[in-house]
């Protein structure tokens, strides 16, 4: 991934047991086990958000910087573009037959109903299967 690449990004966080979480503003969250996917955007560059996403020290600032603090794994995916992609992308996880929204979660700078959704682990596996996928040391698996 190029520094100055910039687009959209999916993070698919996997919990594996049931917690409850203050979010800031949005108050106190309960979150099933299972695979959450936030839809996030990177118009300054892909590169250096999902490299403060996926850091461990760092300051709480968006609504995933809580949820993140929980994950037990987390999977990143590429929508490389240069417009901003995050709330169509939200609107098609949506769409998903297993997607249940998080109602509040992430879109507070637009008029979606959520950028975070719990989903299925075949839907999951159909997002990994469908977006470049980002390997630890920040190179590409391509499909």
């Amino acid at each position: 991934m190029s520094q100055s690449e910039t687009g959209a990004y999916l993070l698919l966080i996997h919990l594996n047991e049931i917690c409850s979480l203050t979010v800031g503003a949005l108050g106190v969250i309960d979150f099933s086990e299972g695979i959450y996917v936030y839809i996030g955007s990177a118009m300054g560059g892909l590169d250096q958000r999902i490299s403060r996403h996926l850091r461990k020290k760092k300051k709480i600032h968006w609504h995933i910087d809580y949820l993140l603090e929980l994950a037990d794994n987390i999977d990143v995916l590429l929508a490389p573009s240069p417009i901003k992609l995050e709330c169509e992308l939200a609107l098609i996880i949506a769409a998903m037959p297993s997607s249940i929204a998080i109602k509040g979660f992430g879109c507070s700078d637009c008029g979606c109903n959520s950028h975070l959704f719990h989903i299925s682990d075949m839907d999951g596996k159909y997002l990994c299967s469908t977006f470049p996928r980002l390997k630890q040391n920040g190179s590409r698996i391509l499909h």
